[in-house]
């Protein structure tokens, strides 16, 4: 029997799995988010080890020698992006304050009957809500008038309306520009200042990966405009560690807190399939004046996004 045209096919599937692979992992080793499908692809970096193990197994089944070593370094480069993130928790000044934050996408309103028992239950001090729309907003703040006296809102329909409870007195700012709403406030947190900024840009759906990248760039500029602010940015970023975008924000001096929750990549959408596969790409980022002592993914039932609950310190700084 001729086994050449079965290795043929075989060194030619790895090939071309490899092709596909390489370049995102390329993509990630230069910095850049590329163009689509690589911006997607990013997001499941951790999952592309299924089709590089694959192609390592076309490759060895047919002996093509070649490819079995290109396989074996993009293997290995893959290994090396989803070890650990850093940490961030750390040491700073004297203690000033502890709150606990909350964000949520609640996927066009849909998941605010849900958020409610979440809230009581884990009782925030600062409550992030993506995607609440008319409704959403009215039976947030109706719920928790009393315990959430202050709010800070973009009032729209479907995706666009963001809002931000919050136990301590706001001064409202100009928020961050963007397609869908971003509100900011300035929080009063037991005398202190802290900067409060809900993120959401777009995501990088095909045809609007320049529009996703230039929502994370304003991101950045806030973050980087007034670092001696205490800052909590928190929200659904559409983008994950593996994205050169988020990476350029953590670059102005914050942190990720998600890493607390136990697993690095712990997948926050989309919901249903997030405890087999899916991406991180909700976030609460701090700046170098807080430490986070936990975090926790929830489920919110109507929601397409797990919730992400954080514990945290300010500090005085140094």
């Amino acid at each position: 029997m001729n086994r050449r045209p079965a290795r043929r096919l075989g060194a030619w599937c790895a090939g071309l799995l490899l092709a596909g692979v390489g370049v995102v992992v390329g993509c990630r080793f230069a910095d850049t988010d590329g163009v689509t499908p690589v911006p997607q692809l990013l997001a499941f970096l951790p999952w592309l080890l299924v089709p590089t193990g694959f192609a390592l197994l076309c490759a060895l089944l047919a002996r093509w020698w070649p490819g079995l070593v290109c396989g074996a370094v993009v293997l290995g480069v893959l290994a090396w992006y989803v070890q650990p993130y850093d940490d961030p928790t750390g040491t700073g000044g004297p203690p000033l304050a502890t709150l606990r934050v909350l964000t949520s996408n609640v996927e066009f309103g849909r998941g605010a009957p849900a958020l409610v028992p979440r809230i009581r239950d884990r009782r925030p001090d600062v409550v992030f809500v993506e995607e609440c729309e008319f409704t959403c907003q009215a039976t947030l703040e109706a719920d928790f008038a009393t315990a959430y006296p202050y709010r800070q809102a973009v009032r729209a329909a479907g995706s666009h309306g963001s809002l931000i409870l919050s136990r301590f007195p706001l001064k409202p700012t100009a928020g961050v520009p963007g397609t869908m709403g971003m509100p900011g406030a300035i929080a009063d947190v037991h005398g202190h200042a802290v900067r409060l900024q809900l993120a959401h840009p777009m995501p990088p759906l095909p045809g609007q990966v320049g529009l996703w990248r230039r929502e994370l760039g304003r991101l950045r500029d806030f973050a980087a405009t007034d670092p001696r602010t205490p800052t909590i940015l928190a929200g659904d970023f559409n983008a994950t560690q593996d994205h050169a975008a988020l990476r350029r924000i953590l670059g102005t001096g914050l942190t990720d807190a998600a890493p607390l929750a136990g697993d690095d990549h712990a997948a926050s959408w989309p919901a249903r399939t997030a405890s087999v596969i899916g991406a991180q790409i909700d976030h609460v980022l701090l700046s170098a004046d807080f430490t986070a002592t936990g975090a926790r993914f929830l489920r919110v039932s109507g929601s397409d996004h797990r919730a992400l609950v954080v514990d945290v310190t300010l500090h005085q700084r140094g």
